[in-house]
């Protein structure tokens, strides 16, 4: 892909380079995806206790309710990482999130005095015996379409090549309300779904099992605090109202979306499973990673237009491991900086009628391909509609997903010697009930 420029600026200037100085006194690799430059926030549990709220650093969860007692963390946040949601903090605001983070980065930090002397350190679990939960009660999905070269190619295959884009997509993040009841975190199995598909375009429809089950590639970012019913959230405070991003599967079922989606859109198609990463990456740990984003032609209405407009260089990969393969294969690899439509205009659209966000709505990206074959994120392009065989290192073939395959997404920013990463989105495909 292209490469371009990273931003600059007051709020970032010299960040970097800052971060890549920042050195932590647990050990690890210069490839984890959680250094102290990352610490992000989810929520785990091991076998002898219940969910509570934690960061990562290295191989280790952080226990935040254990650091929280230690009088480590603000004031403000004394009572929040008890719960087994991350709700609560995500709703104290930014200012705090920011204090709260910066905290920890000083607990963690080399020029820390002494760690702890405690040799068993009680808020260290290693990630070996902690289980990961969904990082928070999720409340509203929405997932949009706003990656330019995604939405021409589906174009091209579903309407031909003059008419790939509609009229509205240069002018607005086109997006549809999903279904959060069936947002699962990573790990969690997913079971091919049935329903209605027309196998034959002169034939009536028949009940089946789909035949065409697909991954979408994306990001999604949680809203941190809302807005108030009739008072959109203007697009240079949108960033203030992000807690931050995770890697999102949105599982599809391609032929029972053809035949539903004319006129209202994906329905079924979507609603069997959402999986998402289980650690929320702030924006702030992301700064550092701003590229330009892509020129916007023809110049979007007021409300859209970001003076701070931003894309994220996150390296994005794809990988399925069939039922029988010893190991997984690369399948794509895309960037979020390949967004048209940034974070903070999808979340100005969605609240310009007055439409009230709230803490731990989930807003997904939409499918995120690149301009080249190998950056596709979704086998209904790989394959371009099953016309396709796409062809695995092992030897085997796809242009839809198998029963038995695992779908593993990853995704990190690479800075000077060091990772912001998301570790992984992953989910299993068990076959249809019978």
């Amino acid at each position: 892909g292209t490469s371009r420029p990273h931003l600059s600026e007051p709020t970032a200037g010299g960040m970097a380079q800052e971060d890549s100085k920042l050195k932590s006194w647990v050990k690890y690799g210069a490839d984890t995806h959680f250094p102290i430059q990352n610490l992000p926030f989810g929520v785990f549990s091991t076998k002898d206790s219940g969910p509570r709220c934690a960061t990562a650093i290295g191989d280790y969860v952080v226990d935040l309710s254990v650091l929280a007692s230690m009088g480590v963390l603000p004031e403000e946040v004394k009572s929040v990482f008890g719960s087994d949601t991350l709700n609560a903090f995500m709703a104290k605001g930014k200012p705090v999130w920011s204090k709260t983070r910066k905290a920890l980065q000083e607990f963690f930090s080399d020029k820390t005095k002494a760690p702890p002397n405690d040799p068993k350190r009680p808020f260290l679990i290693p990630m070996k015996d902690a289980t990961m939960h969904l990082p928070c009660r999720v409340g509203d999905y929405t997932d949009f379409y706003s990656s330019r070269h995604h939405a021409t190619n589906v174009g091209i295959m579903f309407r031909g090549k003059d008419n790939a884009l509609k009229p509205n997509w240069l002018h607005l993040p086109v997006g549809y309300h999903g279904r959060a009841s069936s947002v699962v975190v990573s790990g969690t199995n997913v079971t091919r779904p049935r329903g209605q598909i027309k196998p034959d375009p002169n034939g009536p429809p028949v009940f089946s099992e789909c035949k065409k089950l697909d991954f979408e590639l994306e990001m999604a970012f949680f809203v941190g605090t809302g807005n108030k019913l009739g008072s959109p959230i203007p697009i240079e405070k949108a960033n203030d109202h992000i807690f931050g991003l995770v890697l999102m599967n949105d599982w599809s079922a391609r032929d029972i979306q053809k035949w539903e989606y004319v006129p209202l859109g994906p329905f079924l198609a979507k609603n069997l499973a959402t999986t998402i990463s289980p650690w929320i990456v702030t924006m702030e740990a992301l700064q550092p990673f701003r590229v330009a984003n892509e020129k916007q032609e023809p110049q979007p209405l007021p409300y859209l237009r970001d003076p701070s407009l931003t894309a994220y260089d996150i390296k994005l990969e794809v990988n399925i491991q069939g039922p029988e393969a010893k190991e997984s294969s690369l399948i794509s690899k895309s960037n979020a900086k390949y967004l048209y439509w940034s974070f903070t205009q999808q979340l100005a659209h969605h609240s310009i009628t007055g439409c009230n966000m709230r803490t731990g709505d989930l807003l997904g990206s939409g499918t995120i391909s690149g301009p080249s074959e190998g950056e596709y994120g979704s086998m209904l392009e790989l394959s371009w509609g099953g016309k396709k065989e796409v062809k695995l290192p092992d030897g085997s073939t796809r242009t839809f997903l198998k029963d038995g395959d695992t779908v593993t997404m990853t995704g990190f920013c690479q800075g000077q010697g060091y990772r912001v990463g998301f570790g992984e989105c992953t989910g299993k495909l068990l076959p249809a009930l019978k």
